[in-house]
């Protein structure tokens, strides 16, 4: 059956990417201070935990663009968004380092399978109906779950300890996450074959532009995911801000649930290259302040610039490279993610080490940062490029 109405798969994509990433990806940022606090490991420890993650996100994301996927994209879908649900009960029953371990590794090849194959279904579909205005509600999808899980994880916490609140969150997860499984479909492509082969033999002149958009993702994903990983815990070792720190996540989570439509706007008007340049500034800025200004208002506009501009790199970024391969969702998405995914295991097991040597996570946000503005560079870079190439010599 095929569901006409573009509104039921961006309700299943939003429910998804709360799921598989606002709870099932990012419920560990404000669950690991908790988490150290009974169970006694280091910040290292911590950033190899948050790269098994990463890894198997990497690597749900390579399969899921590289390989035959002979059931459909929606199937795998519900499976992997099953898993995820499990995965995260899984972890509030053990304190194996390595049993951990396994459990993050396979929730982020989930999430990075249910990622490219929701947003190949949700943006194509919206493409197809003349909705891509849309998209910013589809990735809102992240910020909704992160905001549930900065509210529920101290609540949770203080009625039945860390262990429950990972059961607590699976349980949420697996009632909310009814609906994509149920209604999820994917999407027919409209576009004939022949057409298609038109399209990609005449972009070769853009994969510099593509290489470069890769690149600077990559940066992107090392740069952020250090706040990503490490903000709770952060604000929670700032004298006189411990209070603040399941707070601060949810405030990443209230900028970063309208961000996407916000940044959608502001690249319609100036274009998404733009508007990147423009989130990658106001992302280092975010990642910065609380170094610079150690305080409840440097702690919490971080964590708000932070939460603004994390999700709405990712949906220009994948916008453009959709724009220069526009056939091609699930590769390019993929490779992409891919890039991304790298760039996510490397920061946080290079903060993880900054910050057990420092013994404070100063040099960990300043080496982010400075990854942020190599993006930057690379994104510059490319397009400069392409305008000295477009010059009548």
């Amino acid at each position: 059956m095929h569901i006409k109405n573009p509104i039921i798969p961006l309700v299943g994509g939003i429910i998804s990417l709360m799921v598989a990433m606002g709870i099932g990806r990012f419920a560990y940022t404000p669950i690991l201070p908790i988490m150290q606090g009974h169970v006694h490991f280091s910040e290292a420890m911590a950033g190899y935990l948050a790269s098994y993650n990463y890894l198997g996100y990497l690597l749900g994301a390579l399969s899921a663009s590289m390989l035959a996927w002979r059931k459909g994209k929606s199937f795998y879908v519900k499976v992997y968004l099953l898993i995820s649900i499990l995965t995260t009960i899984l972890m509030g029953t053990t304190e194996n380092f390595m049993y951990w371990s396994g459990l993050r590794l396979i929730s982020g090849f989930s999430s990075g399978v249910v990622f490219v194959f929701v947003a190949s279904i949700v943006l194509d579909s919206l493409e197809q109906r003349g909705r891509t205005m849309w998209s910013g509600f589809f990735y809102s999808g992240v910020g909704i779950g992160i905001f549930l899980t900065g509210l529920i994880v101290p609540i949770l916490n203080d009625f039945w300890g860390w262990e429950w609140t990972w059961v607590g969150l699976g349980f949420i997860a697996m009632f909310i996450g009814i609906f994509p499984v149920v209604f999820m479909r994917e999407v027919p492509s409209l576009v004939r074959t022949e057409q298609l082969a038109t399209r990609i033999d005449g972009s070769t002149g853009k994969k510099g532009l593509l290489i470069g958009l890769i690149a600077s993702y990559g940066c992107e994903g090392m740069g952020y995911i250090v706040s990503g990983t490490f903000l709770v815990a952060m604000v929670e070792g700032i004298p006189g801000l411990g209070t603040l720190s399941a707070l601060s996540w949810a405030f990443v989570g209230v900028a970063a649930a309208p961000s996407c439509w916000i940044w959608a706007v502001i690249a319609k008007k100036y274009s998404n290259i733009v508007a990147l340049y423009a989130a990658y500034v106001a992302q280092m800025i975010g990642v910065i302040l609380p170094v610079i200004f150690p305080s409840t208002v440097g702690v919490l506009t971080g964590a708000l610039l932070f939460g603004a501009t994390f999700m709405g790199i990712t949906m220009l970024t994948i916008s453009e490279a959709r724009n220069i391969f526009p056939q091609h969702s699930s590769k390019i998405i993929g490779y992409l993610t891919v890039s991304y995914g790298i760039g996510q295991i490397m920061g946080p097991i290079i903060a993880g080490v900054l910050t057990t040597r420092t013994g404070n996570y100063n040099g960990a946000l300043l080496f982010a940062s400075i990854t942020l503005l190599s993006g930057m560079l690379f994104l510059s870079a490319a397009y400069i490029k392409r305008v000295l190439q477009r010059k009548p010599e």
